[in-house]
C-alpha cells in the first residue's frame, strides 16, 4: 500500500541515464530559480514601510497630522538604493556563472578561493536563508489569501503547512515536473505587477491618484504591534539603515541561478547567465515600480493585509483586477519557495560530498532529485512556521543575514579568483567584484547591527554552531576513512571463532537455527537459553532430551526477566574460557506474512541485536522462519508441514 501511495504521489522510479532528460529551458528555469526573488516585491516594499511608520519620513507634507515636522519622502530613495545594489550583485554572480558552470555558487567560491572556514560559513548561511524562504514565502502568500478572504486568517499555520506538504511532493516528483507546475503562476504575477503599476501610472498621470488617508488608529496599532517608535519622531540615520535592510530582502534568491546551473539544458553557463539578467530586470522594475506607486498612495501598513491587497483595492476596486492580483501574488508567494527546494538539497548534497553533512544527502532519489535534503528543508521550514504561527512580520528579522553574508563571501572569493586566474578583462571584472563585495559587506553589517535584537541575533548565533557541526561530521568521515583505509598483504590465517544459537524454546524457528548452527564449521558450539522460571527451564531441558539434540544446551536462569544484559555477561564469560578470535551469536526469528503482525509479537531479538551490534568481535546471525496466512494453508493442512524447509524432523547428533 505504501509503495502505491508513494508511485501515485511521486511517479514512476526515473533511471540513471534520465538525468539529462530532466534538464529545463531557460523559461520554464525563470520560474524555478526566479520565482523567489520576483516574489519578494510582493512584501519587500510593505517591509520598508512597516519600519518607517513610526517616523514623519513616510509622510511626505502630511507631518502636520501626525503633530511633526514634514520631512522627505524617503521610500523611493530606498528603493533607488536597493536597485542599484541588485544591479551590482546580480552582475558578480553572473561571472560567478561562467567562472563555475558546475554550480554551488557562494559555497564553491569560498571553498576554492578562501579556505575551508569561509566556505562553511556561506554553506551555512544559505542552508539557513533557504529555510527561511520557503517560511517567509508561505506565510506572505497566505497573508495575501486572507487578505482577500479575511475569514481564513485564523487557519493561516494549518493552511501553510498543507501548502508546504504539496511543494514537499511536487519537488518530489522531480525539478522538470515540478518546473511545469510553477512557470504559470510566475509568469500570472508577472503580468498582474505590470497591470498593477501600469495602473498606477496611468491613474497618476491622469491627476486621479490619491493619497489614501491616514488610519491612525490602525497606524498607532501597527507601532505598538511592531516596536518599530517609541513615538512620532523624524527619521534618523538608525531608522533609514533599518528600513533599507527590511527593502533588501527582495535580494534573497538572487543567487539561486548560480546554485543550480547544472539544471539548465546545454549549453549551461550561457542559458543560466541569461535566465539571471531576465530576473535581475524584472525583480528591479518590479520593485521600483510597487515603491513609486506605494509613495504616491501612502498606504498605511496593517498586520491583518498585506500591502498590495490595500493599494490594490484603493486603485481598482474590489472587481475581477484585484482578485487576480491577489491570487497572482498569493500563487508566486507560495511557489517562490520552489527556489529553495531546488538549491537547498543540492548544496546539501555539494556538502555531504565534501564530508560536511551526512553522505545521504547526495543520494538521488526515485525521480533523479535529492530527496532527503527535500524533506529535511520540508520538515525545518514547518517547524518555523508553527513557532512563529505563520506571520511574515516575526519572520523577516532573521531573513537576509544569511544571504548577506553568502553574497559578501562569494564577491571576495571572486576578487581572489580573478587575481589567480587573470582571464581576458581581469581588472574589470575584478573591480566589479571588489565593488559588490564592499557593497554587500555593507549591507551585511547594516542588516546584522539593524535588526539584531528583534531576531538577527537567532542567526548570527546559529551559523557557528551549523559550521561545529560540519567540522564534527568532517572529522567523523576522515576518522572512519583512516580506520577503514587498508594497504596490501599477506593474507591472514583463519580465525577460530565459535557459535552461540540463541533459543527461547524448541521450536521450527529454533531447530532451523541450530541446523544452520551445524552446517558452519566451528570450534564450539552451544545453546543458549534464558530461563524466567525453574518450570520454564525443565520444559527445555525436556524437550532437549526428547528430540535428542546433542549440540550442548546451557540455560541461564533470569529472576528479573533481563535479557540482553545476561547473555551479554555469558558471551564474555566463554570469551575467557574459549579465547576464540570471534563468537557468533545465531537468533531465530520468524517473519509473519504481514508487516502489522510484527507489532503483535515480542521484539526481544531487535533489541538484543542492537546492543550485540555495539559488541566487539561478536557477528549477529538472524535465521529467518517464514509464517504463512491461516488463510493460504495449502490442501486444507497445516501450514508449516506443507513446506518440507520447515518440517519439525529429528535433529541428528553435531558431527
Amino acid at each position: 500500500m505504501s509503495s502505491t501511495l508513494k508511485r501515485i504521489l511521486i511517479g514512476r522510479p526515473l533511471a540513471t541515464d534520465e538525468a539529462d532528460h530532466q534538464r529545463i529551458s531557460k523559461t520554464i528555469g525563470l520560474a524555478v530559480f526566479s520565482s523567489d526573488a520576483i516574489s519578494s516585491t510582493a512584501y519587500a516594499t510593505g517591509e520598508v514601510m512597516l519600519v518607517l511608520v513610526g517616523a514623519a519620513g513616510l509622510y511626505a507634507n502630511r507631518g502636520s497630522a501626525l503633530g511633526v515636522e514634514d520631512t522627505p519622502d524617503l521610500l523611493p530613495w530606498i528603493a533607488g538604493l536597493v536597485v542599484v545594489l541588485l544591479a551590482i550583485v546580480a552582475n558578480s554572480y553572473r561571472q560567478t556563472i561562467h567562472a563555475y558552470p558546475d554550480g554551488g555558487g557562494a559555497y564553491i567560491v569560498s571553498r576554492e578561493n578562501l579556505g575551508e572556514i569561509p566556505s562553511l560559513v556561506a554553506g551555512g548561511s544559505l542552508l539557513i536563508d533557504y529555510v527561511l524562504t520557503v517560511s517567509v514565502s508561505i506565510a506572505a502568500g497566505v497573508l495575501a489569501m486572507y487578505s482577500a478572504f479575511p475569514s481564513l486568517k485564523d487557519y493561516r499555520v494549518e493552511i501553510c503547512l498543507g501548502f508546504v506538504f504539496l511543494l514537499t511532493v511536487a519537488n518530489l516528483r522531480g525539478v522538470k515536473e515540478s518546473g511545469k507546475y510553477f512557470a504559470l503562476p510566475t509568469y500570472a504575477y508577472m503580468v498582474a505587477m505590470a497591470m498593477f503599476i501600469t495602473w498606477g501610472v496611468i491613474s497618476k498621470a491622469k491627476g486621479d491618484l490619491h493619497a489614501i488617508p491616514v488610519d491612525i488608529e490602525g497606524l498607532q496599532e501597527v507601532r505598538e504591534h511592531f516596536k518599530v517608535s517609541d513615538g512620532f519622531v523624524p527619521v534618523s540615520a538608525y531608522i533609514f539603515a533599518r528600513a533599507f535592510s527590511s527593502g533588501a530582502v527582495a535580494l534573497s534568491g538572487v543567487e539561486a541561478i548560480s546554485n543550480g546551473i547544472p539544471a539548465f539544458r546545454k549549453p549551461t553557463s550561457r542559458n543560466a547567465a541569461i535566465t539571471l539578467v531576465w530576473m535581475s530586470l524584472i525583480l528591479g522594475s518590479g520593485f521600483l515600480g510597487i515603491s513609486m506607486v506605494a509613495s504616491w498612495m501612502k498606504p498605511t501598513p496593517s498586520e491583518h493585509e498585506s500591502l498590495i491587497s490595500i493599494m490594490g483595492e484603493q486603485l481598482m476596486g474590489r472587481g475581477a483586477p484585484y482578485y487576480f492580483l491577489q491570487f497572482a501574488t498569493m500563487a508566486i508567494l507560495i511557489l517562490a519557495a520552489n527556489t529553495a527546494y531546488a538549491d537547498f538539497p543540492r548544496l546539501a548534497a555539494i556538502l555531504g560530498k565534501d564530508g560536511y553533512l551526512p553522505r545521504q544527502f547526495a543520494a538521488r532519489g526515485d525521480r533523479l532529485v535529492f530527496s532527503n535534503g527535500v524533506l529535511i528543508l520540508a520538515g525545518l521550514a514547518s517547524i518555523l512556521l508553527v513557532v512563529f504561527q505563520g506571520d511574515v512580520s516575526k519572520l523577516i528579522p532573521l531573513y537576509a543575514v544569511g544571504v548577506f553574508t553568502s553574497f559578501t563571501l562569494s564577491q571576495s572569493g571572486m576578487v581572489r579568483h580573478h587575481l589567480k586566474e587573470k582571464q581576458k578583462g581581469w581588472r574589470l571584472s575584478m573591480a566589479f567584484s571588489v565593488v559588490g563585495a564592499i557593497a554587500t559587506g555593507v549591507v551585511m553589517v547594516v542588516v546584522i547591527v539593524s535588526k539584531f535584537l528583534i531576531g538577527a541575533w537567532i542567526v548570527v548565533v546559529i551559523v557557528p554552531l551549523i559550521v561545529l557541526a560540519f567540522k564534527a561530521v568532517n572529522r567523523h568521515y576522515k576518522s572512519v576513512g583512516a580506520q577503514l583505509r587498508t594497504v596490501p598483504h599477506p593474507e591472514e590465517p583463519v580465525l577460530e571463532h565459535s557459535v552461540v544459537v540463541l533459543v527461547g524454546g524448541l521450536q521450527k524457528s529454533s531447530l532451523a537455527a541450530l541446523r544452520y548452527a551445524r552446517s558452519v564449521d566451528a570450534t564450539n558450539t552451544v545453546a543458549l537459553s534464558v530461563a524466567i522460571d525453574e518450570d520454564h527451564a525443565e520444559r527445555i531441558r525436556a524437550d532437549w532430551d526428547r528430540f535428542g539434540i546433542t549440540v550442548p544446551l546451557e540455560i541461564l536462569e533470569s529472576p528479573y526477566r533481563d535479557l540482553t544484559t545476561i547473555v551479554i555477561n555469558h558471551l564474555d564469560e566463554l570469551d575467557r574460557n574459549w579465547g576464540h578470535d570471534y563468537v557468533t551469536v545465531v537468533i531465530p526469528e520468524f517473519v509473519t506474512p504481514h508487516w502489522w503482525q510484527g507489532v503483535l509479537h515480542n521484539q526481544s531479538a531487535l533489541a538484543l541485536k542492537l546492543r550485540l551490534l555495539a559488541r566487539r568481535n561478536t557477528v549477529v546471525v538472524s535465521v529467518p522462519f517464514h509464517l504463512f496466512d491461516d488463510t493460504e494453508t495449502p490442501d486444507g493442512h497445516d501450514a508449516g508441514l506443507a513446506h518440507p524447509e520447515i518440517e519439525t524432523t529429528r535433529v541428528e547428533p553435531v558431527g
